[in-house]
């Protein structure tokens, strides 16, 4: 009724509606669902469109989004320099506070030099964009971040994907471009979806062998992987070997926002090149806060990590013990953990059996994911009880022999 009182003609909204009946047709219709965190209730306690459940869907992975020297920190920041940036970084939007976090990033990367960016979406396209033109080459793992997808495509460059994990194949690739190209390599590190990771040294080698640059996405690895949660580059012992390490503090860190870290050449080419950088607003002083405080906080405190790293392993006993195999494999990589069940609508159901039993654990359709692979994404937290990651896999169980 208000779109036809603004004089809207709704006729040519009726594609749209119809695609939105098919999707849901076919089990693939998204919303979002209201979740309000209740920590009076335990651990890991959330109440999703008013359902009461344990959160098994969030990307929190070390359970630092409500942590107290994150919040001191952010509380801190505003106290100091209020609560808007005011600007662009090129404008006036770079503060003491900013120029620290990026001074932090590139230490703890083992880089030269870093930038900040408001979300890792935003990083990867701004990135990939500023770094590749129309003559050059870029090849990417077939299971990238859509953000590392959509960052090839918007840069002109001539690109490939290679079959997921699949070093020779990438070999195969690089080996048929000009030798004297401009080449990059790009991956993520952790796999958002699936939990597994690139053998990197192997990954970086091939890449070296045919004068091909290394950007590495580091945001499901970072705080976790690593020395002091620097990451998988880090654990792999090849940071100075790539060229490009991205990163988020939306994940482990529990905050907002990105980073890139590498040469002090390439992140001034990023500052005069990236327009996700150049005409953004700058991150507000209370997010920035909140990561400066997270960056000492992962170095400081191992028994985050060592906690989290028990849930997998409790995790991969429970799989085990409710004879789970079939739908998860083992072993597990990461604490993320995916529940491959194949149909869409399979994978709906479930996941709200799940939630009825107290349980949230978000189903992940296409096109996030391949045809044919829906699955369940359970990603584990530090702050999970063994109760709970136990309680999880005997309700799992029993939905899954049912369907």
């Amino acid at each position: 009724m208000l779109l036809a009182m603004a004089g809207i003609d709704l006729s040519l909204l009726a594609g749209y509606q119809a695609e939105l009946a098919e999707k849901a047709q076919m089990g693939q219709l998204r919303r979002c669902r209201e979740l309000v965190w209740t920590p009076e209730a335990g651990p890991m306690a959330v109440r999703v469109s008013g359902r009461p459940a344990i959160n098994f869907s969030s990307n929190d992975y070390l359970g630092w989004a409500r942590h107290p020297r994150l919040q001191i920190g952010a509380i801190q920041a505003v106290e100091q320099y209020g609560t808007g940036s005011t600007a662009s970084r090129l404008i006036g939007g770079t503060s003491p506070l900013v120029l620290a976090l990026e001074a932090k990033v590139a230490a703890f990367k083992q880089a030269e030099a870093a930038l900040v960016f408001n979300s890792g979406y935003q990083a990867n396209v701004a990135i990939l964009q500023a770094i590749l033109g129309p003559e050059d080459y870029v090849f990417a793992d077939r299971l990238n971040h859509a953000s590392l997808i959509d960052g090839c495509l918007l840069s002109k460059a001539r690109w490939a994907r290679y079959r997921h994990l699949d070093l020779g194949h990438l070999a195969e690739k690089l080996s048929r471009t000009p030798a004297n190209a401009r080449k990059w390599v790009v991956t993520d590190s952790v796999f958002s979806m699936d939990g597994d990771y690139p053998d990197l040294e192997a990954l970086v080698e091939v890449s070296e062998r045919y004068g091909a640059l290394v950007m590495v996405d580091e945001a499901h690895a970072t705080g976790f992987f690593g020395h002091g949660g620097a990451g998988l580059c880090q654990q792999f012992g090849i940071s100075d070997r790539v060229a490009l390490q991205m990163g988020t503090f939306s994940k482990a860190l529990g905050g907002s926002g990105a980073y890139v870290a590498g040469p002090r050449v390439l992140i001034d080419w990023l500052v005069n090149q990236a327009r996700g950088f150049i005409y953004s607003t700058a991150q507000s002083p209370a997010v920035v806060g909140a990561s400066l405080a997270a960056l000492d906080l992962v170095q400081e405190e191992p028994v985050w990590r060592e906690r989290l790293w028990h849930n997998v392993r409790t995790l991969e006993r429970a799989v085990m013990a409710h004879g789970l195999e079939a739908w998860i494999p083992l072993p597990l990589k990461s604490p993320i953990v995916p529940v491959l069940i194949g149909d869409s609508a399979q994978t709906v159901a479930v996941s709200e059996a799940l939630l009825t039993a107290g349980f949230f654990v978000q189903g992940i359709r296409p096109p996030t994911v391949p045809p044919k692979t829906a699955r369940l994404r359970i990603a584990l937290s530090a702050a999970h009880t063994d109760a709970q990651i136990e309680s999880l896999c005997a309700a799992l169980a029993g939905l899954l022999r049912a369907i």
